[in-house]
C-alpha cells in the first residue's frame, strides 16, 4: 500500500497535495487482520509479522470460501427441482444459472471456513 502511494505522488507529479505523499510506517511485530467488500463478496486478509516487520504468515479467505455454504444451498435446490423431470439439459442450465450467481473464483479459494457437505 505504501509503494502504491509512493508511486501515485510520482506519477502524479506531486499535484495531489503541492508535494510528495509520504506515508509514515513503523514496523511492528504482531497480527493484523482485516476485511473488506470485493466484487465477489467479502476478502479477508491476514498477516502475521516478526520482529523485523517480515512477514511470517499469510491467511487470504476470499468470498467464494465464505459463499460456500449458500452455494450449496444453490446447488441442491436446483438439482431437487430438475432431477424429477429426467432432461439432463435443463439440469445442467438450472445448476448452471445457480453457481453463476455467485461467480466463484475456485482458484482462489484455498481452503474452506466451513466443512461442505454435498448430500
Amino acid at each position: 500500500m505504501m509503494h502504491c502511494a509512493e508511486r501515485i505522488g510520482a506519477i502524479a507529479g506531486g499535484e495531489l497535495s503541492g508535494g510528495p505523499i509520504l506515508v509514515d510506517c513503523q514496523v511492528k511485530e504482531g497480527r493484523y487482520v482485516w476485511a473488506v467488500e470485493a466484487a465477489r463478496g467479502l476478502l479477508i486478509h491476514d498477516y502475521t509479522a516478526d520482529q523485523q516487520g517480515r512477514v511470517t504468515a499469510v491467511n487470504l479467505i476470499v468470498a467464494t470460501q465464505c459463499n460456500y455454504n449458500a452455494i450449496e444451498h444453490a446447488l441442491k435446490s436446483a438439482a431437487q427441482l430438475y432431477l424429477p423431470l429426467q432432461n439432463d439439459n435443463q439440469l445442467m442450465n438450472g445448476v448452471e444459472f445457480a453457481l453463476r450467481c455467485f461467480d466463484p473464483c475456485l482458484s482462489c479459494a484455498t481452503h474452506a471456513v466451513g466443512e461442505c457437505r454435498w448430500k
